[in-house]
């Protein structure tokens, strides 16, 4: 009798180990997929983005993009897709020079427009564009709808300052 209740005490014990074990490896693989998502596919690269501003004093010619041909900028990836608070569209230019996206129109299916401020590009540079309200950085714009713009299936177009579509990306 005495036995039985040892090795009753002994596989609760051995099933708390279990669990705690358990609860831990989970943490740590939940913890791991989050940390890939959060620099795959929401961190931009912040010094390769800034906006633009008129510089006093300076001189030096700088290199920008002709509308008129073919440039190399892209929706990346849309974020978050019908839910306000985490839609985020990804606009990448992967050109040389600079890109000024001052007047640029990012579309909708249903006809929800978001026209981009003053900001310049550089190689490789991005910008979110979030769906919600909140404060504009160099690597965030806030569009300020009260509610989600994007759904599967749906296509987000990216226009010039002319009308003219220069990307494509079909939300999954």
């Amino acid at each position: 009798m005495f036995c039985a209740i040892i090795r009753t005490i002994m596989d609760r014990r051995k099933l708390v180990y279990y669990l705690l074990l358990n609860v831990f490896v989970s943490a740590c693989v939940t913890s791991g997929i989050l940390f890939w998502y959060d620099r795959n596919y929401r961190a931009v690269n912040q010094s390769s983005v800034q906006q633009a501003l008129p510089a006093s004093g300076d001189s030096a010619p700088v290199s920008t993009v002709n509308p008129q041909t073919d440039i190399a900028v892209k929706v990346s990836s849309v974020v978050g897709a019908g839910t306000l608070g985490a839609e985020i569209v990804v606009v990448k230019f992967e050109g040389e020079g600079q890109l000024d996206l001052a007047s640029w129109q990012l579309k909708d299916e249903d006809g929800n427009t978001f026209k981009f401020p003053q900001l310049t590009l550089y190689p490789n540079g991005a910008v979110q564009v979030h769906t919600a309200t909140g404060t504009d950085t160099v690597i965030d714009l806030y569009w300020g709808i009260s509610e989600a713009v994007w759904s599967s299936g749906e296509n987000a177009r990216l226009f010039d300052a002319q009308g003219n579509l220069r990307a494509v990306y079909r939300v999954p």
